[in-house]
């Protein structure tokens, strides 16, 4: 008979057949071998032959600055918040915007990092599957593979389906969006907390090329490159590609290693095919894969029964998470495979309407190896979740011609998601004793293995319109209606290995690690989603507007097998739904020098969707389950300001007060300094604390001087400075948890320069100037201790770049 670890259930699928060319784009060589020979071919055509373009500049507000020959004015900043292109300031919700220049000028390119340049933004990160995005402190969540996020991220209009399909080089962006609270209307899956929406450069009728090559510390490389043109008179292409690896900045005391380090890659083709000026159909298509050792955790707080039961087993933990070190015995390895296709067709139809189609489908499969005890012998040598997941998305909608009294969007939208899951858990001989405390054998040499898989189906009609009841005066409101079906089944296998037992501890085996078919089983649910604005303009210079929404997220399951003293009811969550108010004003002043937009809102989560640890009656350790964790209230207020001092600089900062408390959790986890503790009650109340990990006070400043030393030389230097208070850690709100404050510093310097019909920029920086200590995320134990995500130590580089 084969092992059960081999026997897969069906729905999940081991491994990705990638097809030949996205394994071929995949690899950095032929990547950069399709550049040169794609720009070579059209490099020979009419157009390219013409005069050399230089690099557009870019129309974000952020980056005004990076020419100090022609920054006299913010220029307009272009937003598709509402499913048509509008400026920014005349959108009357809270939007964010970072143009692709200002990421690559801030060295910002990963998920994790956003939160350096976003207001009301948090990322916990740890790797791609535990990974979470929360706006408004709203969606700080460790990972569930049947849950969906609170926040929604969008690459080029199709919604990521797992968070961890973000965690890849932001290569080759256009524009980044960040609209905070509620946007159930007409973003396709509701969201209760915001949206990140990305854009990536399109296609170009006039040739653009670019080349980059960073180094810096501890082995960090990063070579990149994108070239795009025309390849007849109706058809442009755009092909870039990546490749990121360092060495790591953890080390192991156990041995030579060094974690938190290896190699990135991917690719992006795409064709725009624009026959007229009535149509246009664009289709990309990208890969990315990593191979890391990511997903290392610092022991940051620990309990009296964890250094116990450590001595117990003689191990020597590393208590000090300040050294970067760590000191475990087994494999740790994360695996990241990824890509998709999307086709988005906009037709110009007569009257003035626009229909868009846009389809999409991607795969991610993550494949972990986990030490999970933290410490340097075998007590659990590996526990880990690998997860393949497909989705399909379509949406199609109609919008109406502007300039009348009213305008409006409609338009439908279906989406379908695949994912199967594999938890192993793989205990060493001495799991009893530091699990337990008593070396009974129940987990002694054990591999337990369970399957699980969801499928969700979704369908949404949405309709949003505009009332333009004078030249000042609009009132918006939006509906969207939403139907989800999710069904699943978990089936975990009998355990593997381990000494034969007497009958009473076999017993105390099967309960905890016994076969079980949970069968199918699941939940549906109607969501309605609603907006009601209000704006006013004014002046030119001045809107001022009000909203309230409502928006909702489905409800979730839990793809993990439950314990003793669970059934499959306890795998299911209800869904989470939130209303929001929102007042506040955009302005522009001093001739468009000066830019500056604040607002106010208040917000209310009904059903805050939360993972959490809790042992069952009879269970020997704690299990994680899904809750819903009562009312949450979010309220504060939010500022941004761009401005121009004078020729050559740019000043961005932006900000947020983020009050978020529980309303109500009373049967809330308790922290890991009670929970171990004789007679420790089985839940504690949280009501009237802090949510976990929201910082009540985010503050991003950066800027950028640009001057002209003559002969053609642009100096440039450009600082950064983000703060973050601190914030609860982990769900229970452990003192052993809380994430402290800290403020990071980046800085850089550089020097830009026309040099063969291109521009050549050469720069140097450093990254985490002062070398603070900071982390990302904490983590709970089933033993009363605590973990947290280390952040990047200061790292200098240099960077050279060549557009041309």
């Amino acid at each position: 008979m084969s092992s059960p670890r081999k026997n897969i259930d069906q729905g999940f699928r081991p491994r990705v057949a990638r097809p030949l060319a996205l394994r071929q784009l995949a690899t950095p060589e032929y990547a950069l071998t399709l550049l040169l020979a794609l720009g070579s071919a059209v490099s020979g055509s009419e157009v390219w032959a013409q005069e050399p373009v230089k690099p557009k500049q870019d129309a974000t507000a952020q980056e005004q600055g990076s020419s100090a020959k022609s920054d006299t004015a913010l220029a307009k900043v272009t937003v598709t918040a509402r499913r048509r292109e509008e400026d920014a300031q005349e959108v009357p919700t809270p939007i964010t915007t970072l143009s692709g220049n200002t990421l690559e000028e801030q060295r910002v390119y990963r998920v994790q990092d956003l939160q350096q340049v976003l207001p009301s933004v948090n990322v916990a990160y740890i790797h791609a599957r535990q990974s979470s995005i929360a706006v408004r402190g709203i969606g700080n969540n460790p990972a569930g593979d049947g849950l969906e996020g609170s926040a929604g991220i969008y690459l080029d209009n199709i919604y990521l389906g797992r968070p961890g399909m973000a965690v890849f080089d932001l290569l080759d962006i256009e524009q980044l969006e960040l609209l905070r609270g509620p946007q159930g209307t007409l973003f396709g899956k509701n969201t209760t907390a915001g949206v990140i929406n990305i854009s990536t450069r399109k296609p170009t009728f006039t040739p653009e090329r670019s080349v980059e090559v960073s180094g810096g510390e501890r082995g960090y490389f990063q070579g990149k490159g994108s070239v795009s043109g025309p390849l007849t008179e109706t058809l442009a292409g755009r092909l870039s590609a990546y490749r990121t690896r360092d060495d790591g900045y953890i080390d192991n005391l156990h041995d030579d290693r060094t974690f938190n380090g290896g190699a990135r890659e991917g690719a992006r083709g795409q064709l725009l095919f624009e026959p007229n000026e009535d149509f246009n159909l664009r289709w990309i298509t990208d890969y990315n894969e990593e191979d890391s050792t990511n997903g290392v955790w610092a022991l940051y707080g620990v309990s009296d029964r964890f250094r116990q039961r450590a001595a117990l087993i003689g191990a020597t933990p590393q208590l000090d998470p300040k050294k970067r070190e760590v000191n475990i015995d087994s494999a740790q390895s994360v695996n990241v495979y990824q890509g998709g296709t999307s086709l988005e067709a906009n037709w110009q139809l007569g009257g003035g309407y626009t229909l868009t189609s846009v389809s999409g489908y991607r795969y991610w499969h993550f494949i972990p190896r986990n030490d999970t005890d933290f410490l340097d012998v075998p007590a659990i040598e590996h526990a880990g979740v690998e997860v393949h997941d497909r989705q399909f998305s379509q949406e199609i909608r109609l919008a109406s011609p502007t300039g009348g009294a009213f305008d409006y969007v409609v338009g439908t939208y279906l989406f379908n998601q695949n994912l199967g899951n594999k938890t192993v858990q793989e205990y060493g001989p001495l799991a009893d004793l530091f699990l337990t405390g008593a070396n009974a054998g129940i987990f002694n040499n054990v591999t337990s293995q369970a399957n699980g898989k969801i499928e969700t189906d979704s369908y949404a009609l949405f309709a949003q319109g505009t009332w333009h009841l004078n030249e000042r005066l609009d009132v918006t409101a939006g509906v969207r209606g939403t139907y989800e079906e999710k069904e699943a089944r978990v089936n975990r296998f009998a355990p593997d290995g381990g000494a034969v037992l007497p009958p009473a501890l076999n017993a105390a085996r099967q309960r905890q690690l016994g076969a079980l078919d949970t069968g199918d089983f699941g939940l549906h649910n109607a969501a309605p989603s609603g907006l009601l604005s209000l704006s006013y303009k004014f002046s030119e210079d001045l809107l001022g507007y009000a909203s309230l929404a409502h928006g909702e997220k489905s409800g979730g399951v839990n793809l993990v097998a439950p314990t003793a003293g669970f059934d499959s009811d306890s795998l299911v969550v209800g869904p989470e739904r939130a209303n929001d108010a929102e007042l506040g004003f955009k302005s522009t002043l001093l001739d468009r020098r000066l830019q500056l937009n604040a607002n106010i809102f208040w917000t209310g989560i009904h059903g805050y969707q939360a993972t959490t640890l809790t042992t069952a009656p009879g269970a020997l350790t704690a299990t994680s389950i899904l809750a819903n964790a009562g009312s949450v209230r979010s309220r504060g207020l939010e500022f941004e300001a761009s401005a121009l001092p004078f020729r050559g600089l740019t000043v961005n900062f932006n900000g947020s007060y983020n009050d978020v408390t529980y309303l109500s959790f009373k049967d809330a986890p308790c922290p890991g300094e009670i929970s171990t503790q004789p007679g420790a009650p089985a839940t504690c109340d949280l009501t009237g604390e802090r949510v976990v990990g929201a910082s009540k006070w985010i503050a991003n400043l950066n800027g950028q001087y640009q001057w002209q030393l003559g002969n053609g030389f642009d100096p440039y230097v450009t600082a950064s400075y983000a703060y973050r208070s601190e914030a609860e850690g982990t769900l229970d709100n452990s003192d052993l948890s809380k994430i402290d404050g800290y403020g990071l510093v980046n800085l850089s310097a550089g020097v830009r320069s026309e040099l063969g019909g291109g521009l050549l920029d050469a720069s140097v920086w450093l990254k985490n100037a002062t070398d603070k200590d900071y982390y990302l995320t904490a983590f709970a134990m089933s033993n009363g201790a605590y973990t947290a995500s280390v952040g990047q130590p200061r790292t200098a580089g240099v960077s050279v770049r060549y557009d041309f």
